[in-house]
């Protein structure tokens, strides 16, 4: 399988932003390569690197060292943004649109043709279950809700690479069960997904495979059956175990 994402030694620093400050090393010599079609989940505890590594992929900051490349192209050069879908951790959308009116602005920002592009709102709405509060105003949308028009936001373009920073973050089980859903259903589609998350019972459902990032360096990485196996556990004792966490400490 072609690798859609490549990443070769990848080093993130940022400069200290204060006289009395030191610079920070997010990501130390990352290699990872995801193929297309498959599900990877990118794990880490907090401050790991996994958001920079993202920041890197979409071109929203250049990397110190190393090279990361987008269906075989360098991040840096001018890529294809029409075939990538992004889904930031924090959304934020203006609340007095209705899903249908969100996802019409974005379509246009994709040049999407307007034919096209109503029957594309239809099936995305109808992909996120939301077909029915498409004409309610994002404003009266509970959280799930919400994360679920945003989802709906990266899909529009029908991409071939969806990039996900805590897509089920601070939703409840109901909430995020469907996100789950939807991940699978791209699945199904063939759809390539990369995406972080701190739900490892949902990483170990969904994942093809797994990278484990602390401290900006990558831990570990292969396929969460053969993660568990190794070590005659369930992935969010292996994360523990991996990341050096002593719960009796």
């Amino acid at each position: 399988m072609a690798a859609i994402v490549k990443i070769e030694e990848l080093r993130v620093d940022y400069p200290a932003s204060r006289h009395n400050e030191t610079a920070r090393t997010a990501v130390e010599n990352l290699s990872l390569e995801i193929a297309e079609g498959e599900i990877f989940g990118f794990l880490g505890p907090n401050g790991a690197g996994k958001t920079s590594t993202m920041k890197v992929l979409l071109g929203f900051i250049p990397p110190t060292s190393g090279s990361a490349r987008l269906f075989g192209v360098d991040v840096q050069q001018p890529i294809a943004r029409q075939r990538i879908g992004y889904l930031p951790e924090q959304t934020y959308y203006y609340s007095f649109l209705t899903a249908e009116e969100l996802l019409r602005f974005y379509g246009r920002l994709f040049a999407i043709a307007p034919e096209q592009l109503e029957r594309r709102i239809d099936d995305v709405l109808k992909l996120v279950e939301l077909e029915a509060v498409r004409k309610q105003r994002l404003k009266t949308y509970s959280k799930g809700m919400q994360q679920r028009a945003g989802l709906a936001q990266a899909l529009i373009n029908n991409p071939d690479l969806l990039i996900l920073d805590e897509p089920t973050s601070g939703l409840d089980p109901i909430g995020r069960m469907k996100v789950r859903e939807i991940i699978q259903r791209l699945k199904n589609e063939g759809k390539t997904v990369f995406f972080s998350s701190h739900e490892l019972g949902e990483v170990e459902t969904v994942c093809d495979r797994v990278a484990i990032l602390h401290r900006g360096k990558l831990m570990a990485q292969g396929k969460v059956s053969d993660l568990v196996s190794e070590h005659q556990a369930g992935l969010e004792q292996v994360f523990l175990k991996i990341i050096g966490f002593n719960s009796e400490a």
